[in-house]
């Protein structure tokens, strides 16, 4: 219940104007574009960027076996093709999980102090985004939370709790 208590505190989460960083977490790419709940990020990550001019973006995601493309360059094109400049966007094509997502992606941002990183991904997984990126920089770091169809919200709950308990346990 704690777990759920959790997630559900973050699924409002809106990030706070002028980040120097987003990184918008990977999801499944298809022949046809981004899985619709990629698309959501994508879309989350979008309204942001409209509103906040000076922000980059970081699309994570690696290819996967049934990927044409990697979720990090499928979704810089998503992004390109909805008019956000290019050289705004960076992808991240490497990383096969959400903590390498979000490591890969602080790798990529430097160890520079002072940033303000907002982590983009579903409402259901804000919370734990949110809070492997604290354990890995010391900048700060906020949740934008994207929507979620809500019959998919059940299931993708149960399986972000294993989630959780799995990556919270990893980084210690």
């Amino acid at each position: 219940m704690l777990c759920i208590i959790a997630m559900i505190s973050h699924f409002n989460d809106k990030g706070q104007e002028d980040l120097d960083y987003i990184v918008v977490l990977g999801a499944q790419m298809r022949n046809s574009g981004p899985s619709i709940i990629f698309k959501y990020r994508l879309d989350a990550a979008y309204d942001y960027l409209i509103q906040n001019p000076d922000t980059v973006c970081i699309v994570s995601g690696a290819k996967g076996n049934n990927e044409s493309v990697s979720e990090g360059e499928g979704g810089k094109e998503y992004l390109v093709s909805k008019g956000i400049v290019e050289n705004r966007i960076i992808a991240e094509t490497n990383a096969v999980d959400t903590v390498q997502n979000i490591a890969n992606s602080l790798e990529i941002i430097g160890d520079r102090d002072g940033l303000t990183i907002g982590v983009v991904t579903n409402n259901f997984h804000v919370f734990r985004g949110v809070h492997l990126a604290r354990k890995l920089t010391d900048n700060e770091v906020c949740g934008i939370a994207a929507y979620t169809v809500p019959w998919y919200l059940p299931n993708n709950m149960v399986r972000e709790c294993f989630g959780i308990f799995r990556d919270l346990k990893k980084l210690g």
